[in-house]
């Protein structure tokens, strides 16, 4: 059977590790990497790619597709080999977004990261890890989560990464990657979004809005919102970027 275990377009940790995790349950299947990654996956993948199962998208079916698996991510582009009646199985941390299409189904959990709920399955089957996959896996929770400090962490997945740790996942080495430093149009953009930043106060809640222009394109604005998340502690944030042809708005 062609299985593909396919995540968002812009591989962040959790949704690498995700698709690990469940490799590590449906060995028949091929977990596909996204074209586009967050530079710090980029750089764990160069260092322990050789250890892990993923597959570039060059090499991936491009017929006889007759089964798709969603993680951390609840859409998907267009696929040769696929069709409107090929089964897809959304597997998130996020509520649904909207009606699934017919052949689809969905399992959400409301834990910090989608990794934690398959990481629980792989300790349900007792299966044994190894320091580059638990590793990833640690990462996918903690990236998420915030190493287990954001609001949005649960028990769960600080039961999760207590395992990976039982099963030789680094600390040292999760550290090295979580705290990737900034490229240098990262860091100005930061520093636009910083001065424009505004918090408002709606029904109680902080709020934090900022745009900013950053011409050409940079990449990983979602590793500026988190940062930014950390620093004001809001309760909700939007951030605009504008570039020379398109906005990105987080």
């Amino acid at each position: 059977m062609n299985h593909l275990i396919l995540t968002h377009e812009q591989a962040d940790f959790d949704a690498v590790a995700a698709q690990l995790a469940l490799w590590r349950m449906n060995p028949e299947a091929l977990p596909v990497l996204p074209r586009r990654r967050n530079r710090n996956v980029r750089a764990f993948l160069t260092l322990y790619g050789d250890d892990l199962p993923f597959v570039e998208p060059d090499d991936a079916p491009r017929a006889g597709i007759e089964r798709v698996t969603l993680v951390d991510t609840q859409t998907f582009a267009t696929l040769r080999g696929t069709t409107k009646r090929t089964p897809v199985h959304i597997i998130d941390h996020h509520p649904l977004a909207k009606p699934l299409p017919e052949h689809w189904t969905a399992a959400l959990a409301e834990t910090g990261a989608t990794t934690t709920v398959l990481v629980e399955e792989l300790e349900d089957q007792a299966r044994r890890l190894t320091l580059p996959p638990a590793t990833l896996l640690l990462l996918g929770i903690y990236e998420d989560t915030g190493s287990l400090t954001y609001n949005s962490t649960t028990p769960r997945d600080a039961r999760a990464a207590g395992w990976l740790l039982e099963q030789g996942a680094s600390l040292s080495v999760a550290a090295d990657f979580l705290n990737h430093p900034l490229s240098p149009d990262q860091y100005a953009l930061y520093e636009r979004l910083l001065e424009a930043m505004e918090i408002h106060e709606i029904n109680g809640q902080r709020v934090a809005v900022a745009s900013a222009e950053a011409g050409e394109r940079v990449e990983e604005i979602s590793t500026l919102a988190h940062k930014l998340r950390d620093l004001y502690d809001p309760a909700a944030l939007f951030l605009l970027a504008g570039f020379r042809d398109h906005a990105q708005l987080v």
